[in-house]
C-alpha cells in the first residue's frame, strides 16, 4: 500500500519534471484518478495522515503549555492571591483550574483534600474560571477575598460552594457564607485582577473548559474517576 502511495507520488514528480511545460489537463485528471483509487482502496492511508496530524498538534500544543508555564510559573505556582493547601515545600504542585457552576467541578473538586492527605509532598493550587454564569464571578471573588482575609475559613465555604446542585444565585451564596461563618462584605479588588491573571493564563494554555488540572508536564482536561485521578498524581510525583 505504501509503494502504491510512493509511485503515485513518484509518477506525479516524474511527469511534472520531464515535461517541458506543465502537465495537460488529461494528465492532472489520471493523476487524481490514481490518487482517489488508492485512497478508496486503502482509508487506512487518510487514518495513518490523520494520526499523525494529531500527534503533531499535541506535541505543538505541549510545548506551548511549557512555554507559557515557564513564562508565567510565578502567578501559575506561587501566587499568594490563589487560594492553595497542602504541602507547604511541595514537590509537586497541582494547578486546578474551576468554576463554581460546573457540575464536573462539583464532582472533582472532593479528590483535591484526598490527594494532599496522601500525598504529604503534594500542593493544590486554585484557579478560578467564572465562564458560566455572573454567579460564577460573584462566588470566586468571595471565595479569593475570603482567601486573602481568613485563609484557614476558605477550604470551609469552598466546600460548601461545591456542594450545591446545578447554579448558585445570590441566595445560594448568602446561605454558604452562613454555614462556613464567613463575613465577606464588598469583594476586593485584588480578587478581580487575581481572576483576570488566571483567565488570560488559561487562554494561553489553550484551556477551553473546567475542570482543568496542571500535573507536572501534563494537562487534564475534565473530569476523571479517582483512582485514575490519583495514577496520574503518583507517576507525576516519582518523575520529580
Amino acid at each position: 500500500m505504501k509503494k502504491t502511495l510512493l509511485t503515485l507520488i513518484l509518477l506525479s514528480t516524474s511527469m511534472q519534471a520531464s515535461a517541458s511545460s506543465p502537465l495537460t489537463a488529461a494528465q492532472e485528471a489520471r493523476v487524481q484518478e490514481l490518487v482517489q483509487e488508492t485512497l478508496l482502496s486503502h482509508p487506512e492511508i487518510l487514518a495513518a495522515a490523520a494520526e499523525k496530524l494529531d500527534q503533531q498538534n499535541m506535541q505543538a500544543g505541549q510545548e506551548q503549555m511549557k512555554k507559557v508555564i515557564s513564562q508565567y510559573s510565578d502567578f501559575i505556582f506561587h501566587d499568594p492571591n490563589s487560594p492553595h493547601i497542602g504541602a507547604q515545600n511541595p514537590k509537586l504542585t497541582l494547578v486546578v483550574f474551576t468554576d463554581y457552576n460546573c457540575p464536573y467541578c462539583k464532582k472533582f473538586d472532593p479528590y483535591l483534600e484526598k490527594i494532599v492527605e496522601k500525598y504529604p509532598d503534594v500542593a493544590v493550587v486554585f484557579k478560578f474560571l467564572p465562564y458560566r454564569s455572573e454567579s460564577s464571578v460573584t462566588s470566586a471573588r468571595d471565595a479569593l477575598t475570603v482567601w486573602r482575609a481568613h485563609p484557614e475559613q476558605f477550604m470551609k465555604f469552598n466546600d460548601i460552594l461545591m456542594a450545591k446542585k446545578g447554579y448558585h444565585d445570590t441566595a445560594s451564596i448568602e446561605e454558604a457564607k452562613k454555614k462556613a461563618g464567613v463575613i465577606v462584605g464588598t469583594p476586593d479588588e485584588q480578587s478581580l485582577e487575581t481572576i483576570k491573571k488566571s483567565l488570560s493564563i488559561a487562554e494561553k494554555l489553550g484551556i477551553q473548559g473546567t475542570p482543568a488540572t496542571l500535573i507536572g508536564d501534563e494537562m487534564l482536561s475534565g473530569w476523571i474517576p479517582f483512582e485514575q485521578f490519583d495514577a496520574m498524581v503518583s507517576d507525576a510525583l516519582k518523575k520529580q
